[in-house]
């Protein structure tokens, strides 16, 4: 089956784990300074005072997760007019008339065209217009594998992997994974340089996966540009020049709408990792994460409108997103400390505030 994304990139958590003891730049490794877990040095004029504080008590540093990525790339340059032979069999495929896209491709597949034999694959797969055979599907990518057809390899890859009308193989399946990433297919370069850092756990596979995720995130794959963010800002050796990318990395996955990244992009910018601190910046950025569902993000976000990082103070605020953080699961007893010291209406505004909340 396809390598899931939270399970690999978690691994390239695993592989810099060693690496942020030695330096500073990971998110997921806060500094014991960090402005978003301290809590603020004025009392809030809305606490009770009747309420001793908790001595030793700080906020949770929430969890890492690695998930997803992605970004808006500059705008393609004009097309220019072309002038070769048309594929009448894709031009088909793309206006939707997948029965004549079939009819067009498969003399074309039996005399070898892997293109054609790959378009035969993909209708077969989906089941575009024709009933869904994985089995014919996986022989149709099979042999546009072994004519040299990129996506052909990486579809065919994840076929093996899952062993789905095929015996599941994953020498041959990690074999064509390679083989479609080495000829430039984004996704493939992905999955490969996940492979990669599963083989090989530490450092030296970091060094080996980066110019994988480098070439596919180049392409606009968000896993990879979020990958590259991590690995830039967590590797010492690294060229300056790729360590002042680290950033400009995580806010392009972040503008794709990969939450995980908009919570590690706010945390970035309050915190000040990979370039000056901009507490406002980084308040919107974790908002977005938080009324997208990140429920890290919620409970950063409590603590920025407690102690008025990027915002105004707002308990009622604060306690909503804590309420919508805990009843996900996540424990934090600094903000249970808060939640239990403000006002009872406030407490009751908060939860009527949580109950309305809805993703967006």
């Amino acid at each position: 089956m396809p390598i899931p994304t939270a399970r690999l990139l978690n691994l390239i958590l695993a592989s810099t784990a060693a690496l942020v003891a030695a330096g500073p730049g990971v998110v997921l490794a806060q500094a014991t300074d960090s402005v978003i877990s301290q809590p603020g040095s004025a009392p809030a004029s809305t606490f009770r005072t009747d309420r001793p504080s908790v001595p030793g008590v700080r906020p949770s540093d929430g969890v890492g997760v690695f998930d997803r990525m992605g970004a808006k790339l500059p705008d393609l340059p004009p097309e220019k007019d072309y002038k070769g032979p048309v594929d009448e069999a894709y031009g088909a495929f793309q206006r939707g008339y997948y029965l004549t896209a079939m009819d067009k491709a498969l003399p074309r597949a039996q005399l070898g065209d892997a293109a054609a034999q790959t378009l035969i694959g993909e209708i077969l797969s989906q089941g575009l217009g024709v009933k869904k055979d994985i089995k014919n599907a996986a022989f149709w990518y099979g042999k546009a594998a072994e004519g040299g057809d990129a996506a052909a390899m990486f579809k065919y890859a994840l076929i093996l992997m899952e062993g789905q009308g095929v015996p599941r193989d994953k020498v041959k399946a990690d074999d064509y994974m390679r083989k479609a990433a080495e000829a430039g297919n984004p996704s493939a370069e992905f999955n490969w340089a996940q492979l990669v850092i599963a083989d090989h756990p530490g450092e030296t596979g970091l060094k080996l996966a980066l110019p994988f995720y480098e070439k596919s995130a180049e392409q606009g794959i968000a896993d990879s540009q979020y990958a590259v963010a991590q690995i830039y800002a967590t590797l010492k050796d690294l060229p300056v020049e790729k360590k002042q990318l680290a950033r400009e990395w995580m806010a392009r996955a972040a503008r794709a709408g990969f939450d995980t990244a908009q919570l590690d992009l706010g945390i970035w910018l309050v915190n000040g990792v990979g370039g000056p601190k901009d507490y406002v910046k980084g308040f919107e950025w974790l908002k977005l994460a938080a009324n997208g569902g990140n429920v890290v993000a919620q409970n950063k976000l409590a603590h920025l409108y407690i102690n008025a990082i990027g915002t105004a103070p707002d308990p009622v605020e604060a306690a909503k997103w804590y309420v919508l953080s805990r009843r996900a699961g996540l424990a934090d007893p600094s903000l249970e400390d808060f939640y239990l010291g403000i006002e009872d209406d406030q407490q009751k505004a908060a939860i009527e505030a949580a109950n309305k909340f809805r993703r967006r």
